[in-house]
């Protein structure tokens, strides 16, 4: 048996980031939390700013508290956060300016320009990636827009987790299925849109290397060695978006996958995911990217994986809706528990009123309550007044933008998906587990909770060489983390609750 190697995965999301050891002998995998941190956004002068200062200070820290975890060597560093957001570089390797959030209002009318540069057909052919204010092609364009100096003077553009590497190890490099999320990549070339950035007037020479998951970028920077008691550990690029990573430890029963292959001429994996957290990331694992009109119609995505697969998926607006529901409430003095939120939705009634789940006011941060009551007022149904109500309606309105992204799904693959797989914090929701399983009319397989650091530490494995493929390393998931299966129940209700969701859609 081989022996046990420790790695260190950096996970951070849009809501908290978190410092996990994974120690991994090929036979078993077991997760533990070393520091969880929150990650907090900062408005200054009316723009909305990751502090990633305060973000690197955590991981430093979550470093040195893995490190005596261990009680050994560090085998690897991993990566990964959300994808879009970024970083600019002057030709000192020094950062420019703050990163700007994604649900800051620079992006404004930036859809619409951009469509004015180059037609909206056009930019899909060439990315595959959907079209949301959110993207890094229309932040970019808002700074050519305003004749940014920053990006003026910018000598490289690195996503958030190719900027913590950068930190890291002192090496410039852009991951795969990060920058595949920036819908400045052509998947189909493996390079960046070259001709397309051209047309919007972004500067090619901010773009660098694109590296695969699995990439040994290099030791860590002699001094953050020898702080934080890392030794000779090694910083190995994983699936650097987080949603890559965590559909990489899905327990998804499938052929193998050869670890950094070129092609793969099969569908990877016969069930849908949904990676539930701020955002629900709902698709299948294929070979290619499906790149054609009904994908277009129904704004869906191919974002990169491991091992030359593909993502198709839709982003929904997710769990984003009770976080910034219970935010509000708290900023009232209301402190409210997520799982409190989810006995008193339980005890609501059912049905009373839903939300388009994906509609655009729901983007900015705000009064989240609010929005939704009123939301219902103009659809003509009834308010929702209590937390519960609120929530619930909430919960419904989710699990039948599920149902349909599940119905697009099937159409693009061309077979139906008897499963959803749910990963992430949101698989802890039993009670949206239910009702996505009653709503799709399909079983719901939830966990495990931290798939993403699974995922993370699953590619240092590979790139280690204890595991030899993603099958082998999904297959380690399902034997070392238990899940949970809720079935269809009541079909009929939610029948006709999407009937009505289908409307509010429009």
């Amino acid at each position: 048996m081989p022996a046990t190697l420790n790695f260190a995965a950096i996970d951070l999301g849009a809501e908290s980031g978190r410092v996990m050891l994974g120690r991994c002998d090929g036979a078993a995998l077991q997760l533990d939390e070393a520091h969880r941190f929150s990650n907090v956004p900062v408005r200054v002068a009316g723009t909305l700013y990751w502090d990633v200062l305060r973000l690197w200070a955590d991981i430093q820290q979550g470093l040195a508290a893995c490190a005596r975890l261990a009680g050994g060597p560090i085998a690897g560093v991993g990566v990964d956060t959300w994808g879009v957001d970024f970083g600019l570089l002057g030709r000192d390797g020094q950062l420019l300016g703050n990163p700007v959030h994604y649900r800051d209002q620079r992006t404004d009318g930036m859809l619409d320009e951009a469509g004015r540069r180059v037609p909206r057909q056009e930019i899909f052919e060439r990315t595959g990636i959907q079209f949301m204010p959110i993207n890094t092609l229309y932040q970019l364009l808002a700074l050519v827009v305003d004749g940014s100096p920053a990006l003026e003077a910018a000598s490289r553009l690195l996503t958030i987790p190719d900027l913590i590497n950068f930190w890291l190890t002192g090496v410039m490099a852009n991951e795969f299925t990060n920058a595949t999320t920036t819908q400045c990549f052509d998947p189909r070339a493996g390079d960046w849109a070259w001709d397309l950035l051209d047309r919007m007037g972004i500067p090619a020479r901010i773009f660098g290397p694109v590296i695969q998951p699995g990439t040994i970028l290099g030791p860590l920077r002699p001094d953050l060695s020898a702080e934080l008691g890392l030794g000779q550990a090694q910083v190995i690029a994983p699936a650097t978006h987080d949603t890559g990573s965590a559909v990489a430890a899905i327990p998804f029963r499938a052929a193998a996958i050869p670890f950094r292959a070129a092609a793969i001429p099969f569908r990877a994996a016969d069930a849908i995911y949904l990676s539930s957290g701020t955002w629900s990331l709902m698709g299948v694992e294929l070979a290619a990217p499906v790149i054609n009109e009904q994908s277009l119609a129904n704004n869906f995505t191919n974002e990169g994986g491991v091992g030359g697969t593909f993502r198709l998926l839709k982003n929904i607006t997710g769990l984003w809706l009770v976080q910034e529901c219970r935010r509000a409430w708290s900023s009232q003095g209301e402190e409210l528990s997520y799982a409190t939120l989810e006995q008193m939705a339980e005890r609501a009634p059912a049905f009373e009123s839903l939300i388009a789940a994906n509609d655009p006011r729901w983007l900015a941060p705000g009064d989240m309550p609010a929005r939704i009551r009123q939301f219902c007022r103009e659809t003509g149904q009834a308010v929702p007044e209590t937390a519960g109500a609120v929530i619930r309606c909430v919960l419904e309105s989710l699990a039948l933008e599920y149902r349909w992204v599940a119905e697009r799904l099937d159409e693009l693959a061309g077979r139906h998906f008897a499963t959803i797989h749910v990963i992430g914090g949101g698989a802890r929701n039993g009670l949206l587990n239910q009702f996505t399983a009653d709503a799709a009319n399909r079983a719901v397989v939830a966990g495990p909770v931290e798939a993403t650091a699974l995922g993370n530490v699953l590619v240092q494995a590979m790139a280690a060489g204890q595991l030899a493929s993603l099958a082998d390393g999904r297959a380690l998931v399902r034997h070392s983390f238990p899940t949970q299966a809720y079935g269809p129940r009541a079909y009929g209700p939610w029948e006709q609750a999407y009937q009505r969701y289908l409307r509010l859609k429009g």
